[in-house]
């Protein structure tokens, strides 16, 4: 799962990528160069943003895993492993976090249940 912190970080990243492609822009009112605002950016490049392609490239292999059934790849990631667990709080794992990225999508009903 992509944190907050890390998706900004991306967008950060992809704009100023962006902004490097594209370069500046000349202002119709001061007559001078500035740098294209993040709407110029979005209105220039129609392409989803790189968060959008990282959830769904991963539901995408999600699906793929999940059609594995009890073999492979499935296994090691719906598994239950043994011994204890470590203090604090309990780590996301592979399949709440699919479950969480389909509940915000509004794609629960095709879950991985």
């Amino acid at each position: 799962m992509v944190t907050h912190n890390e998706e900004c970080r991306l967008r950060v990243f992809e704009n100023r990528v962006l902004r490097r492609i594209f370069g500046s822009k000349r202002d119709k009112v001061t007559r001078g160069w500035r740098k294209l605002h993040n709407e110029d950016l979005n209105d220039l490049y129609c392409s989803p943003n790189i968060i959008w392609m990282i959830k769904k490239r991963r539901m995408r292999w999600a699906g793929h895993v999940a059609h594995m059934g009890e073999r492979g790849i499935y296994r090691v990631l719906v598994g239950k492993f043994e011994g204890k667990r470590p203090r604090g709080r309990p780590r996301h794992i592979w399949d709440g976090n699919m479950k969480m990225e389909l509940q915000k999508s509004g794609m629960w009903r095709y879950g991985l249940d």
